[in-house]
Order: C-alpha cells, then sequence, then structure tokens
C-alpha cells in the first residue's frame, strides 16, 4: 500500500522535567508509528532523543528559521500514536504523553526514595591485596615498590572524592617498615556490620532550594533542620542567636564556624546544586595530607605544605559500623593487645532531653582496624588540633552519623593532625584512672597539658 500524505501538526521533545512543543511540516507513513528525523526510530534513537534536554538557545534558533524551510524532526507521532491508551505509572514516572514516560527530579527521587538503599556491608570487605601482600616476605613488604602499591591502594579508594590531593607515605628514615601494616582495606566508605540496620533514606529531609540554598530562606527544610538541632545550644547561651551563614554552621568558603554541634548536610533528594554552600563533607576534601612514620607514636597524619584554617574539613574517620555489643567484645581483646581503633557513637546531642546523661545507652561503635582510611592513624594529643564531629547527609537515623574531622585552630605547614581519645575523660579529681591493659600505654604527646596516659 503506498504511503499517505499525512500532515502532522505535533512534534514532542520529552526531557527529564521539561516538555516542548514544535510546529512541523512532515510526510510521514500511514500506520502508529514513530519517527525520528522522517525516518523509523529505533529504540536506540527513541531512548537517546527522548533524554536529550532542550535549551533556550536550541528554541531561539528553531524560531529564527524560515517558515518555508522545513524544522528538522526530533520526535513524531502519527495521529493514532497520540491515542494510546493511559497506562498505568511506573516507579518514577510523573505522567505519560504519547504513550512515553515524563520524569520530573521530584517523581526520579520520590521513586528512589522507595528502592532499598545502597550500601556497604562487612561480610563483602575486599582483602585479597591485603592476603597477598601478607605472604609474602617482610623484605619486599617494606620495599619502595610495596610503598607505591600501597599508595597506588589510597587513589584507587578516592573515586568518591576525585579532585582530592593524593596522599602519600613518606619514608624519612624512623624505624624499618616503608608502609604501614597491611592489615587493613583502605576505604573512605562505611561498612556496616551484622544487626546494623541499612541507611534510612525515606525519612530524610530533604529542601527544594533551586541553585544554592539561602540560609535565610523559611522555605529551605534543610536549613530548618539544622536551626532544630542548635536550638538547645542557643537557648543555652553556647552558640550566640546568629553569625554570618546561620543557622548552617558553613561559611561560604565552606568554613566550619560551630564546634561541638551535629552538622546536617544537603542530602542526595535535595533539589540544590552540588556546590551548595550547605555541601562541604560529601565533596571531599581539599587539604593534601601525608601518612608519616613518626619517633614513639607509630604512623601519624601530617598537613601538607599549606597551612590549614581553622574550621576545615580534613576526612572522615570510615570502618566498619558495628553494634555496640560487637564493639565492647572486640574492644577486650583490642586492649589486651595494645593497639584500638574503636570510635563509640556517644555524642552530646544524642544526650540531649534525658534528665541523666548517664541513662544514654550507646547503639553504635565505629571500628577502623580493619578498614578504614588516613584518619585511623590519627594519633591522640591532649592539646589537639583536630575534633571529631557528627555529621548527617544520606542517613536520616540520628544514632548514626557520619564522624567528620575538622580542624579546631590553625595548623602549620607539615605539622601532625591529631584529636583527643578521650571523648567524656575518664578522670576523677583531676587523675586519670588507672587501667591495666596494655592499651593504656605513657602518653607521648608532648603537649605541656599532658594528662600521661592514653584513655
Amino acid at each position: 500500500m503506498a504511503p499517505v500524505d499525512t500532515r502532522v501538526d505535533v512534534r514532542v521533545v520529552v526531557a527529564v522535567g521539561c516538555i516542548s512543543y514544535y510546529n512541523s511540516q512532515e510526510t510521514v507513513p500511514e500506520g502508529n508509528q514513530l519517527l525520528v528525523g522522517g525516518r523509523p526510530a529505533s529504540p536506540e534513537a527513541v531512548s537517546r532523543h527522548s533524554l536529550r534536554r532542550r535549551s533556550s538557545h536550541h528554541r531561539s534558533l528553531s524560531r529564527s528559521r524560515s517558515s518555508a524551510e522545513p524544522l528538522p524532526l526530533d520526535i513524531v507521532y502519527t495521529t493514532d500514536a497520540i491515542k494510546q491508551p493511559k497506562q498505568p505509572f511506573s516507579l518514577g514516572v510523573a505522567e505519560y504523553i504519547g504513550g512515553y514516560p515524563v520524569i520530573t527530579w521530584q517523581s526520579l527521587s520520590a521513586a528512589h526514595r522507595l528502592l532499598p538503599p545502597k550500601y556497604n556491608r562487612v561480610r563483602d570487605l575486599p582483602h585479597s591485596l591485603q592476603d597477598r601482600m601478607n605472604t609474602l616476605p617482610e623484605s619486599y613488604r617494606n620495599s619502595e615498590f610495596a610503598r607505591m602499591v600501597f599508595e597506588e591502594m589510597i587513589l584507587e579508594a578516592m573515586d568518591d572524592e576525585p579532585d582530592a590531593p593524593s596522599i602519600k607515605i613518606y619514608d624519612n628514615g624512623i624505624g624499618e617498615e616503608t608502609t604501614p601494616p597491611w592489615e587493613f582495606v583502605y576505604t573512605n566508605k562505611m561498612w556496616f556490620g551484622e544487626g546494623v540496620p541499612p541507611p534510612d533514606v525515606r525519612n530524610l529531609v530533604s529542601c527544594g532550594c533551586q541553585g544554592k540554598c539561602d540560609p535565610k530562606s523559611k522555605t529551605c527544610a534543610c536549613a530548618r533542620r539544622q536551626f532544630q538541632w542548635l536550638e538547645p545550644y542557643i537557648r543555652d547561651g553556647l552558640f550566640p542567636a546568629t553569625w554570618p551563614g546561620s543557622p548552617f554552621v558553613y561559611d561560604s568558603r565552606g568554613i566550619l564556624q560551630r564546634e561541638g554541634c551535629p552538622i546536617f548536610e544537603c542530602n542526595q533528594f535535595c533539589e540544590c546544586d552540588d556546590d551548595c554552600p550547605n555541601r562541604v563533607v560529601q565533596n571531599g576534601r581539599i587539604w593534601p595530607v601525608n601518612i608519616v612514620r613518626t619517633e614513639q607514636k607509630g604512623w601519624g597524619v601530617f598537613a601538607g605544605p599549606k597551612k590549614i584554617p581553622r574550621g576545615s574539613y580534613i576526612g572522615i574517620y570510615t570502618g566498619e559500623l558495628l553494634t555496640e555489643q560487637e564493639g565492647e567484645a572486640r574492644g577486650l581483646l583490642y586492649n589486651v593487645f595494645g593497639r584500638t581503633y574503636l570510635f563509640s557513637i556517644d555524642f552530646h546531642h544524642l544526650k540531649l532531653g534525658l534528665k541523666d546523661e548517664n541513662d544514654y545507652d550507646n547503639l553504635y561503635t565505629v571500628d577502623a582496624y580493619h578498614a578504614g582510611n588516613f584518619t585511623r592513624f590519627l594519633n591522640h594529643s591532649c592539646d589537639p588540633n583536630c575534633e571529631i564531629t557528627a555529621c548527617y547527609i544520606d542517613d536520616a537515623d540520628i544514632n548514626k552519623p557520619l564522624l567528620a574531622v575538622f580542624t579546631i585552630r590553625d595548623v602549620e605547614p607539615w605539622e601532625e593532625l591529631c584529636f583527643s581519645y578521650y571523648g567524656d575523660t575518664e578522670v576523677t579529681n583531676g587523675k586519670l584512672m588507672a587501667r591495666n591493659d596494655a592499651v593504656y600505654v605513657e602518653c607521648s604527646c608532648g603537649s605541656i597539658n599532658c594528662i600521661g596516659k592514653l584513655f
């Protein structure tokens, strides 16, 4: 049957959150046929054209053409195709036009909240490289080549912060090791242990801001949430009522302005830009650090050639996220052989509202022994220049923050980065409680106000 000269005046372009209509004159074959550029469209062509976003520049060029000159078609539907029956909405689809789905940011993010969250499990920790290295002679593990392999392992784990400066391991001639022990998997991610629930993404509070979040906006959900957790500190006189950029805790340069309180950053479902001032930890490190052998404290972390300002983000204390019970069991073993990387999540804000803070039951612990990054080498100091702060991004569970490391004073070039291991110090009448396990060694921080013992 010969083609019929059917004129169709509808030209539909479907993009994410954007539908544009154009008038066009084009001959199309008879039948329920979808055409691209005047020819039958393949499934690949339909996918490619349906996801292409139209810019205002393209539209202005289209309008400037002569009416006698035919416009190039992107997608043309025949009359029969437009009259397709209604289809049930699939996950993430806002509506159907011409039988094809229209997806908006709102519908997509709402759909993703309903999907099972993706997260890492402790049982899936990769360790083949570490196993292989530990079978090799000690002379090989302490070789220059092994140091290069260790640095490449670090670089491979930085896929979530590709713009971060590289981390170097310096051989300064102290000790016989040229690399840290091959006893852990280097990772910038958290690994969930048995009994730890997956991230709660369904209850994340997300903003609908366009561009960057305005801290003064009354409609920004993230600003309201941050202020809600700051209010007790302001009410008790610990924080001023306002500051530049409040209620967000960062200034326009990403510098932390308020120490000792939880941070609530914008999350994966927020509509604001990636360079929103309330996205700092999630955008990765910007300050170079190095892993260096020390005289008395084993391996340590040192600043690079630039001075690091107070309030700068250094990194996340990563590792296995364990139940408190599992952490306690591991702690007993670590205490005996004299090394521990356990960090109990028992921040002050988790105890707000309790008549007695001692009634708080700690739920989770982070262990960086088997998995972690450079932060596991941060040594203790009784006069620290860093502090660990609770930071919430893509998990609504208030008991599972990320442990973000920030500087609490200016750090000079090549200065060692340290934080206090004490947390709530176990001090009675100004004296450290006596402990006998191997982990409770003499403190070697060398500060003037040194207490004298670790933990």
